[in-house]
Order: structure tokens, then C-alpha cells, then sequence
């Protein structure tokens, strides 16, 4: 029990050490390493737990972790998880928190987080390009994208009402699916 605890921890460390730019940023160092380094979750599930943790409070990735640890290894799995990806976070920001001042008036502190946000942009761009792949299946679930997609450039109003909204619709879409036959 404590090898596969210290597993999970440890992964999920990796996962918090290398990510720069916040809880959207990790999901594509999630995905790598929970889908297809170790095979913890589908991507489907992987999906579901990017729903479910941006609907919750707390950052993204820290909920992700404690779903899939938890799925791993009960309570115990959530807490290793959610310990190993803020654990190298709050050790980095504890330690620069007395020279961050110093620091960041440089100019080329100043040149390498403009570069390291523009990478993170791209790295969360690839990871919606991958979730989009995998979520949007068919033609009604295309028509939720759609919708969700135009009310939240429309809209400025909190993710969870997104989610309520493409949740009643994909609710309304399989009670039509099933009322007309269709099986997809």
C-alpha cells in the first residue's frame, strides 16, 4: 500500500514540479502522464474529471489529481495526489517569496515569463484540441460545443452555468436519442 501511495505521489509531484502557468496548464502533463504513462484513467474519464474539477472550487489540477488518486487508492490515493502536485509549488513559492521583489524588475525576468505564459497557452491549446477530439463524437455533441462555445464568448458569467448548460442539453439529447431509437 505505501509503494503504489508513494507511486502516486511521486508522479504527481513530477506533474507539479514541471508546470508553469497554473492549474490549466497542468492538464496536459496530466493527460501524458495519468492516460498514457501509467494508464490511470481513459481520457474519457480524464474528461470527466476536467468537468467535475472546474465546476468545483480549488484550481483544476489539484481536484484532477485527488479524482484520480482517489480512484487509485481510496481517501488515501486523493491525499498522496493532491499532497505530491502542490507539494512542489508551495516549496518554489516559499523559497522565491523572499526574492521575487528583487527579481522581477529585470528585464529578462520580466522576457522569459512573457515566453513561458505564450508556451502555456499553446500547451492548454493542444490539450483542448485533444479533449475536443475525444468529447465531441457526433453531431449533437458538436451542437453543445457550439452552443456552449458561442455563450461563453457572449456571456460573462461563471464556467459552472457552461457546465449546467451543456449538461441539460446533452440530458435533453439522449432523451431524444432514446425516444427516436438512435443508440449513438
Amino acid at each position: 500500500m505505501i509503494k503504489i501511495l508513494w507511486e502516486i505521489f511521486i508522479t504527481f509531484a513530477k506533474v507539479g514540479v514541471m508546470t508553469f502557468g497554473g492549474g490549466m496548464a497542468m492538464l496536459p502533463m496530466l493527460q501524458r502522464e495519468i492516460v498514457e504513462n501509467k494508464g490511470w484513467a481513459t481520457e474519457e474519464e480524464m474528461a470527466d474529471y476536467y468537468a467535475i474539477g472546474q465546476c468545483t472550487p480549488g484550481i483544476i489540477a489539484v481536484n484532477t489529481a485527488t479524482f484520480v488518486g482517489n480512484k487509485q487508492k481510496g481517501t488515501l490515493g486523493g491525499i498522496a495526489a493532491t499532497l505530491g502536485v502542490v507539494a512542489p509549488s508551495l516549496i518554489i513559492i516559499t523559497l522565491l517569496a523572499g526574492i521575487i521583489e528583487y527579481f522581477s524588475a529585470l528585464m529578462w525576468v520580466k522576457n522569459a515569463f512573457a515566453g513561458i505564459r505564450v508556451c502555456v497557452c499553446v500547451l492548454i491549446f493542444n490539450s483542448v484540441l485533444k479533449l475536443g477530439k475525444k468529447s465531441v463524437i457526433d453531431r449533437w455533441t458538436l451542437g453543445i460545443f457550439v452552443l456552449v462555445l458561442a455563450l461563453s464568448l457572449a456571456l460573462d458569467c461563471s464556467p459552472v452555468v457552461f457546465v449546467l448548460i451543456a449538461m441539460l442539453c446533452g440530458l435533453v439529447v439522449r432523451v431524444l436519442l432514446v425516444k427516436d431509437g438512435e443508440t449513438k
